[in-house]
This record gives structure tokens, C-alpha cells and sequence, in this order.
């Protein structure tokens, strides 16, 4: 009976311990598991971690419709990586431009990403986003006298020029002709930064044949300076024009108008039409344009407007995204230029697109196959 207890008490021991070890095996799968979990939380919180960034947006207007496609293209790429967006829209007003950028820093935004009214006026506030550490990427309009620019995104813009200028030239066959033709001049705002590149561009090509007296500028005002359109304005442009034509062209006709943006040029359009130009006998001149402007492409498709420079806002959008994407990851950008962009204070680091002429030889190639238009939209 003895041993018999003994052995009876051996087995109640080992019993015991392996309910012990068991409920440890139990627990530490527990803990296993549960670490396990944590470990995926976090890498999913990694792979979402745009939704902890908040992106400050600020563009220039809602006038053109050019700049609505840009805002819309980038508050989407930055929307379907996570990140939380204020686009703002200023309506060519710089005192509301500053004030949503002070806004947005108030709100705390990780990045600003900025399109300028006024590429001169944005200093002191870039101060306050220096002292916040926020940093800043000009988007398509570079912005001046301020070292806190970190990157700029934006087309060729010199080439811009040069396209438009190269357009005129092989239009008329001025490297082969010794006819001559009228033409009247006009800039963009002076206070963009990149209405100098277009007109420098553009000047490049036809300062020679101007010079040689074959394109003749019966108005005398060959300067930017004479031919500033303050806010691109097309209204302003469209006055401009009336008082060329009617202190110059009474008698004349004109031949071409260098225009370096499709709102400036329907303002033009509009004050030639006035005076009888786009008929059979009265043909309208040779007008150029830039941005691709829906209401332009229709132009052209109507014989009045001759050209256009597309900028594919898609493809800027996407590498400002990146921009500021590797900015925020502590990484640096691709960039393709470290020369051009010289703001006052630093030369900016920047990533140029390559634009593309259009007319009404290639507007469907360019824009409806793209899918940037469709048809539908050009009816």
C-alpha cells in the first residue's frame, strides 16, 4: 500500500508539471501571436504612412483652367498615397495667397507645395514656414529672393519660348524667304518669373529676322517691358490690341502676334475678330499660345487660334508628388537641373518637363489619344 501511494503521488507530480508546461506553451503562443500582430500593425502603419503627412496646396487662380487641372491632379496623387491635403485657390490675389499659405502652416502641414501670384512676394512668409521647418517646392513659377525654396517643379520653360518662336519661323518660311511680314509682341506678367524664359525663348529665334527687317513690328514696341500683360490677363491683352490696331493697323494688316499664353491670346483673338480679321478675304494672322487651354484647342479647331504649347499637368503633378514624397522620406529628388533657376538668394534645384507644340495638325496625337481631352470635350 505503501508503494502503492508512492507511486500514486509520482504520477499526481507529473501530471501537475505537464499542466504547467502546457498553459506556458499556451501563453507564450499567446504572446507569440500577439507580437506577431503588433509586427503587422506596424507594418501596415508604415506602408499607410501618408496619413500622418498633411500637404499645404496653394495655387494662383480658379480663372484658368489650366491651374484647376494642376490643383486637382496633385491633391489626387497625394489623396491615393495617404496624405491629407488643403488645396487652396488665392483668385490672383497676393494678400490671399499669403494669408492661406500662413494659414496652412498654422494647420501644421509637413510640406507646402506653391504656385506664386507674385514670385516676389512670398518672402516673409517663407520665413515663418522656415522657422516651422516646413519645406517649400515651387511649382511651376519660381519664387524669388527667399533661400527657403527647397525644389522647383516645372516645364522647359526657355524652350517654351523657343518652340512658340520656331512655329512662327517655319510658318512663314523666314530662313528661306526674303518676303517680310508684320508682328506685334506680346508678355506675360511681369511679375512671373517665367514670362522672361518665354520671351527670351521666343526672342531668341525672332530678335535675328527682326533685326534683318523681315518680321516688321509697325507699333515699335519690341521691349518686354511694353508688352507686359500684368496676371497674364486677357481683358488687358484684348485693350492692348485694340489700341495696336487702331493707331498702327488702319491701313496695314498684321501678319502674325506673338502670344505667350492661350488666355492672352483669345483676348487678342477677340479684338481682331472686332475689326474684321477671320473672314475669307481677312484671314486671321498666325496667333500662338501655350497651356492647351480647352477653350484654345477649340480655337484652333475653328481656324483662329494657329498654335499652342502642351504641358501635360498630369506628368507635373506627378513629379512635384514625388518631390515632395522623397523630401518627406529624407531622401533627395530627382532633378535635372542645377543651373537655370537662379532665384536672387540660390540657385533652385529643378526637375524640367519637356513641352510640345500643338496645332491643328497634331491636336488629337497630342491631347485626345493621351487621353488628356476627349473627343466629346472638343465639340
Amino acid at each position: 500500500m505503501k508503494r502503492f501511494s508512492w507511486i500514486l503521488a509520482v504520477m499526481f507530480f507529473v501530471f501537475v508539471l505537464a499542466a504547467c508546461g502546457g498553459n506556458g506553451a499556451e501563453s507564450s503562443g499567446e504572446s507569440n501571436a500577439s507580437s506577431n500582430e503588433e509586427g503587422q500593425n506596424e507594418e501596415v502603419a508604415d506602408e499607410g504612412s501618408g496619413e500622418e503627412k498633411f500637404v499645404g496646396i496653394a495655387m494662383p487662380t480658379k480663372s484658368s483652367e489650366r491651374w484647376v487641372k494642376d490643383g486637382e491632379n496633385m491633391q489626387k496623387e497625394f489623396e491615393d498615397l495617404g496624405y491629407k491635403v488643403d488645396l487652396q485657390y488665392a483668385e490672383d490675389v497676393v494678400e490671399n495667397q499669403v494669408s492661406q499659405i500662413e494659414n496652412m502652416i498654422t494647420k501644421g502641414v509637413d510640406i507646402l507645395v506653391i504656385a506664386s501670384i507674385d514670385g516676389e512676394a512670398l518672402t516673409e512668409v517663407l520665413n515663418q514656414a522656415e522657422n516651422q521647418d516646413i519645406p517649400v517646392i515651387a511649382y511651376d513659377r519660381l519664387i524669388m529672393n527667399s533661400d527657403h525654396v527647397s525644389y522647383y517643379a516645372t516645364f522647359d520653360n526657355f524652350e517654351v519660348g523657343v518652340l512658340q518662336g520656331e512655329y512662327i519661323e517655319e510658318k512663314l518660311g523666314l530662313a528661306d524667304s526674303d518676303d517680310t511680314y508684320n508682328i506685334e509682341l506680346f508678355a506675360g506678367s511681369p511679375d512671373d518669373n517665367n514670362a522672361y524664359f518665354f520671351w527670351d525663348g521666343a526672342m531668341s529665334i525672332l530678335q535675328p529676322y527682326i533685326d534683318e527687317g523681315k518680321l516688321i513690328v509697325q507699333s515699335g514696341q519690341t521691349d518686354f517691358e511694353q508688352g507686359a500683360t500684368l496676371r497674364w490677363d486677357g481683358g488687358l491683352a484684348q485693350e492692348r490690341m485694340d489700341n495696336l490696331l487702331s493707331a498702327h493697323y488702319s491701313s496695314e494688316k498684321i501678319d502674325v502676334v506673338y502670344s505667350p499664353f492661350d488666355g492672352i491670346s483669345r483676348g487678342v483673338i477677340s479684338s481682331l475678330k472686332a475689326v474684321g480679321y477671320g473672314t475669307d478675304d481677312n484671314p486671321m494672322p498666325i496667333v500662338t499660345g501655350q497651356d492647351a487651354e480647352l477653350s484654345s484647342i477649340k480655337s484652333i479647331i475653328a481656324g483662329e487660334q494657329t498654335q499652342t504649347i502642351f504641358k501635360d499637368t498630369r506628368e507635373l503633378a506627378k513629379k512635384s508628388v514625388d518631390m515632395a514624397v522623397s523630401v518627406l522620406q529624407g531622401e533627395e529628388p530627382e532633378i535635372n537641373d542645377t543651373e537655370t533657376y537662379d532665384n536672387g538668394v540660390k540657385v533652385v534645384p529643378s526637375y524640367l518637363l519637356v513641352p510640345v507644340n500643338v496645332d491643328i495638325d497634331n491636336y488629337k496625337e497630342a491631347l485626345v489619344d493621351t487621353g488628356y481631352y476627349t473627343e466629346e470635350e472638343l465639340e
